[in-house]
């Protein structure tokens, strides 16, 4: 057996068009790195490769022209750097996620976090099909959380503080969706056109439109591509615990019922969706918080 048999195996390990050289795939959720592990990558990059590195859609490093007798130093090197070898087979690839309540201003959660936590539990792990993860702190959706096997958006439900309303429209002016108006001197929402981004809650300068249901929204089946398709909402979820829990659950799920050669958005109907949505929504009920 070739001594470097196991880094060979590793979904981050991708063969490049010329068959002689590899690119290497770094493992970075949420692509959070140090400057320090920026500085060892681009050593390694220099050492191994040509110098050169490549930033991925899924917000990691790749580090292209390897030869694969120097995989098993790169490997090591990229371990004590603390970016180890990423994924990119059919297994769970890395997690993406926006900036966050960290950085954004229209953010509704803590994305980063909740996005090392997945990491930390799922990263790499074998699959029947392939699995990402996309995390967006609202529903602008930078990460195209709708377009991944699996989506997570932050959300917040507004509700006005019954007679408070001076009627200034400034919630009016910022709403993109149209979905408040003035009526008789005071703001009135329309549910129904409502995507509860937030932004009316921010825009607000009496503080009288009011977060009243901050949450998570669980999507499954999303893909892009050459066909791209809108995954199906699951489950909303009221913090972050519960949903580390729920994406275990669809991880078993499709690693238990899945068919390998298909995409996961051509199988949920097959997999009987709608029967596992309303089974883990009974599981999370009997979850404590």
């Amino acid at each position: 057996m070739h001594k470097d048999f196991g880094i060979h195996m590793k979904g981050g390990v991708i063969t490049e068009r010329n068959p002689d050289l590899c690119t290497v795939r770094i493992r970075l959720p949420a692509g959070k790195i140090s400057v320090e592990q920026l500085r060892g990558i681009a050593r390694i990059a220099k050492k191994y490769g040509d110098g050169v590195v490549h930033c991925t859609t899924r917000q990691t490093i790749e580090m292209p022209h390897i030869l694969p007798s120097s995989l098993s130093r790169v490997e090591k090197a990229l371990e004590k750097n603390g970016t180890p070898v990423g994924s990119e087979r059919d297994e769970i690839v890395n997690i993406i996620a926006c900036p966050g309540t960290e950085r954004c201003k229209f953010a509704n959660i803590d994305t980063i976090s909740l996005a090392q936590k997945i990491d930390a539990k799922l990263f790499g792990k074998e699959m029947p099909v392939k699995i990402r993860i996309a995390i967006s702190g609202c529903p602008n959706a930078c990460t195209s959380p709708m377009l991944n096997e699996i989506g997570i958006i932050g959300r917040i439900q507004p509700v006005r503080k019954p007679g408070m309303c001076t009627g200034c429209g400034t919630c009016v002016e910022y709403c993109k969706e149209r979905a408040i108006r003035i009526k008789n001197g005071v703001c009135v929402l329309d549910p129904k056109k409502c995507v509860q981004c937030g932004v009316c809650i921010h825009s607000c300068p009496f503080a009288i439109i009011q977060a009243e249901h901050r949450h998570y929204l669980l999507l499954v089946g999303g893909r892009r591509g050459r066909h791209p398709h809108i995954g199906r909402e699951m489950i909303t979820l009221e913090d972050e615990e519960q949903v580390v829990f729920a994406v275990e659950k669809i991880v078993t799920w499709v690693y238990r019922r899945a068919w390998s050669g298909r995409l996961l958005s051509d199988q949920m109907d097959d997999l009987q969706f709608e029967m596992f949505k309303q089974e883990i929504a009974k599981n999370l009920l009997k979850k404590p918080k």
